[in-house]
């Protein structure tokens, strides 16, 4: 049976009681399909939870308003069997909002299994950093077909109420994962956003590549400095292509254009991969291509630092056009032009 459910429009409490009434009413094996104004996930993460019952879901249309996913009722929950939740369909900024969300209404020793199409392993340092040593994190398979993992609140978390989104602990990450974890998560937070770093040291060299990509559209506060621990406070400003022109930082103007004979052969969207992986895969996709061929690149904020590296390493076959330059979302055509004979190399 399918059952049809507004949630627009109602508080957050109603949103949530309403929806586990009518999930209660329901048949295994019956259909929901909500239209919500907000995502619905941490509730139906709480539900399975509360009342031990499997829930199954996918969204209608990916990440347009209002919300329709389509709820499927499963069986009960085994002795011990967690609730599951899946993002692989969700965007990445969508991703770590609603698990950070879930997280945080976890009581002690209650806990999910997370379904991931990469390993999801920048989230457990963001949530080790916000809520301490109370993560209980076991990979339950790693592949192609997902990566599940078990993640278990086993205490009270000890996170302030300080107005930020999201806090690192760069001295609990690898140091080649550190910087693209940090710039990844930056590229999600809102306008006014608030990210605090906790390091052994002020990081300016981080601070000199926020400065290269983001030009004047941030803030920089250092918090607390002491011995081995300094806390940065990162607010996300507005970057205006005045703003970062007038910096002087950010400014690719001096890029060769995309030649009109380049073909274009694929897309390449690593805006699902985890930082440490994307430039990798970059250059992989670049060094692959043949003499006048090119690629799109998408990413979830602007790659401008990786300009710099192909004009340093590359020459000037190097080609690099902007196509979109959205939040969330920018499009870079990368090509590879016939170097010219003026500036072939013995």
């Amino acid at each position: 049976m399918k059952i049809t459910l507004n949630l627009r429009d109602r508080s957050t409490d109603e949103h949530r009681q309403l929806l586990f009434d009518a999930l209660t009413e329901a048949e295994p094996g019956d259909e929901l399909e909500l239209e919500a104004d907000r995502d619905v996930d941490p509730h139906l993460v709480r539900y399975q939870i509360e009342r031990d019952r499997s829930l199954d879901w996918e969204y209608a249309h990916l990440d347009e308003e209002p919300r329709e996913p389509r709820v499927t009722k499963g069986d009960p929950l085994a002795d011990g069997e967690l609730g599951t939740i899946d993002v692989r369909d969700l965007k990445p900024q969508r991703r770590h909002n609603v698990l950070l969300e879930i997280f945080d209404e976890l009581e002690p020793n209650e806990g999910f299994v997370l379904v991931n199409d990469h390993d999801p392993k920048p989230l457990y340092y963001e949530l080790k950093s916000m809520h301490g040593d109370v993560i209980n994190w076991e990979y339950k398979s790693r592949g192609s077909d997902g990566w599940q993992v078990e993640i278990v609140k086993t205490a009270q978390s000890d996170a302030d109420d300080e107005d930020v989104i999201t806090r690192y602990d760069v001295r609990e990450i690898p140091k080649q994962e550190q910087h693209p974890t940090i710039h990844h998560r930056y590229g999600m937070i809102p306008e006014g956003g608030t990210m605090e770093l906790i390091a052994p040291h002020e990081p300016r060299p981080l601070r000199q590549e926020f400065r290269q990509q983001y030009g004047n559209s941030f803030a920089w506060e250092v918090v607390e400095n002491e011995p081995g621990r300094c806390r940065v406070q990162i607010t996300k400003g507005d970057k205006t292509e005045e703003d970062t022109n007038a910096h002087g930082d950010s400014d690719t103007s001096a890029a060769p254009a995309v030649d009109e004979t380049v073909e274009i052969a694929e897309e390449l969207d690593v805006r699902d991969f985890p930082p440490a992986r994307r430039h990798e895969l970059i250059y992989e996709a670049y060094a692959d291509l043949d003499v006048g061929a090119g690629f799109v690149l998408v990413n979830d904020h602007d790659p401008k630092p990786l300009y710099h590296q192909f004009e340093a390493e590359e020459g000037p076959e190097f080609q690099w056009e902007y196509r979109q330059k959205d939040p969330g979302e920018f499009r870079v055509v990368i090509g590879k032009a016939e170097r010219s004979i003026g500036n072939a190399t013995d």
